[in-house]
Protein backbone atom coordinates (compact mmCIF):
# COMPACT_ATOMS: atom_id res chain seq x y z
CA UNK A 1 0.00 0.00 0.00
CA UNK A 2 1.02 3.46 -0.94
CA UNK A 3 2.39 5.21 2.45
CA UNK A 4 0.72 8.10 3.47
CA UNK A 5 -3.07 7.28 2.37
CA UNK A 6 -5.53 10.37 3.36
CA UNK A 7 -8.70 9.94 5.47
CA UNK A 8 -11.24 12.02 6.74
CA UNK A 9 -12.73 11.23 10.40
CA UNK A 10 -15.68 12.89 11.14
CA UNK A 11 -17.03 13.05 14.67
CA UNK A 12 -20.20 14.80 15.27
CA UNK A 13 -18.85 18.14 14.75
CA UNK A 14 -15.01 17.63 15.01
CA UNK A 15 -13.48 16.66 11.02
CA UNK A 16 -10.16 15.85 10.92
CA UNK A 17 -7.78 14.26 8.29
CA UNK A 18 -5.43 11.78 8.91
CA UNK A 19 -3.18 9.87 6.82
CA UNK A 20 -2.84 5.96 7.10
CA UNK A 21 0.38 3.96 7.27
CA UNK A 22 1.77 0.81 5.30
CA UNK A 23 1.25 -1.65 7.85
CA UNK A 24 -1.40 -4.74 6.83
CA UNK A 25 -4.03 -3.58 9.36
CA UNK A 26 -3.96 -0.23 7.81
CA UNK A 27 -4.49 -1.57 4.47
CA UNK A 28 -7.36 -3.79 5.41
CA UNK A 29 -9.48 -0.47 6.99
CA UNK A 30 -8.49 1.23 3.59
CA UNK A 31 -10.00 -1.15 1.30
CA UNK A 32 -13.12 -1.19 3.81
CA UNK A 33 -13.92 2.28 3.53
CA UNK A 34 -16.28 4.27 4.34
CA UNK A 35 -17.14 2.94 7.82
CA UNK A 36 -20.00 4.33 10.31
CA UNK A 37 -19.91 3.51 13.91
CA UNK A 38 -20.52 5.09 17.16
CA UNK A 39 -18.00 6.74 18.94
CA UNK A 40 -16.72 5.17 22.83
CA UNK A 41 -14.52 7.41 24.73
CA UNK A 42 -11.72 6.25 27.39
CA UNK A 43 -9.78 8.93 28.74
CA UNK A 44 -8.16 10.99 25.93
CA UNK A 45 -9.37 8.05 23.62
CA UNK A 46 -11.85 7.89 21.02
CA UNK A 47 -12.24 3.96 20.08
CA UNK A 48 -15.08 2.42 18.17
CA UNK A 49 -16.06 -1.13 16.59
CA UNK A 50 -15.18 -1.47 13.21
CA UNK A 51 -15.94 -4.65 10.49
CA UNK A 52 -11.88 -5.54 10.37
CA UNK A 53 -10.45 -8.82 11.65
CA UNK A 54 -6.65 -8.16 12.04
CA UNK A 55 -4.13 -9.86 14.70
CA UNK A 56 -1.38 -8.11 16.22
CA UNK A 57 1.29 -6.90 14.01
CA UNK A 58 5.07 -7.32 14.77
CA UNK A 59 5.92 -3.63 15.89
CA UNK A 60 2.39 -3.68 18.20
CA UNK A 61 2.74 -1.54 21.63
CA UNK A 62 0.86 -0.52 24.70
CA UNK A 63 2.33 3.19 24.95
CA UNK A 64 1.71 5.22 21.50
CA UNK A 65 2.13 8.80 20.58
CA UNK A 66 -0.53 12.06 20.94
CA UNK A 67 -2.18 11.99 17.54
CA UNK A 68 -1.78 7.82 16.43
CA UNK A 69 -4.58 5.93 15.38
CA UNK A 70 -4.37 2.80 16.44
CA UNK A 71 -6.77 -0.64 16.03
CA UNK A 72 -7.12 -2.76 18.82
CA UNK A 73 -7.51 -6.75 18.17
CA UNK A 74 -9.62 -7.91 21.12
CA UNK A 75 -12.41 -5.45 20.28
CA UNK A 76 -11.98 -4.96 16.33
CA UNK A 77 -11.93 -1.00 17.37
CA UNK A 78 -10.19 1.90 15.27
CA UNK A 79 -8.62 4.23 18.11
CA UNK A 80 -7.92 7.66 18.06
CA UNK A 81 -5.24 9.01 20.84
CA UNK A 82 -4.90 12.51 21.36
CA UNK A 83 -3.65 12.31 25.09
CA UNK A 84 -3.17 10.42 28.57
CA UNK A 85 -5.55 7.51 29.47
CA UNK A 86 -6.92 5.75 32.41
CA UNK A 87 -3.93 3.42 32.41
CA UNK A 88 -1.13 5.92 31.41
CA UNK A 89 1.39 6.89 33.82
CA UNK A 90 2.14 10.83 33.79
CA UNK A 91 1.35 12.27 30.39
CA UNK A 92 2.33 8.98 27.83
CA UNK A 93 0.01 8.14 26.10
CA UNK A 94 -0.84 3.90 26.93
CA UNK A 95 -3.36 2.03 25.04
CA UNK A 96 -5.52 -0.26 27.24
CA UNK A 97 -3.39 -3.44 25.56
CA UNK A 98 -1.21 -3.49 22.42
CA UNK A 99 -2.50 -1.78 19.51
CA UNK A 100 -1.16 -1.84 15.86
CA UNK A 101 -0.27 1.61 14.59
CA UNK A 102 -1.95 2.57 11.38
CA UNK A 103 -1.86 6.34 11.10
CA UNK A 104 -1.68 9.71 12.24
CA UNK A 105 -3.86 12.24 12.86
CA UNK A 106 -2.79 15.63 10.24
CA UNK A 107 -3.24 18.59 12.64
CA UNK A 108 -4.24 18.89 16.17
CA UNK A 109 -5.40 15.85 17.67
CA UNK A 110 -7.15 17.36 20.81
CA UNK A 111 -9.75 18.60 18.57
CA UNK A 112 -11.32 15.40 19.63
CA UNK A 113 -11.56 16.18 23.40
CA UNK A 114 -14.94 17.80 22.41
CA UNK A 115 -16.20 13.98 21.17
CA UNK A 116 -18.53 12.77 23.62
CA UNK A 117 -19.43 8.58 24.04
CA UNK A 118 -22.55 7.63 21.38
CA UNK A 119 -21.39 10.68 18.67
CA UNK A 120 -21.51 9.22 15.27
CA UNK A 121 -18.16 8.74 13.78
CA UNK A 122 -17.33 8.31 9.92
CA UNK A 123 -14.14 7.26 8.41
CA UNK A 124 -13.61 7.91 4.35
CA UNK A 125 -10.96 8.02 2.27
CA UNK A 126 -9.75 11.74 1.76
Amino acid sequence: MARGRKIRIRAGTVTAEATLNGAPTAEKIWNALPLNAKASTWGDEIYFTIPVEAALERDAREVVERGDLGYWPPETAFCIFFGPTPVSTGDEVRAASAVNVIGRVLGDPTVFKQVRSGTRVTLEQA
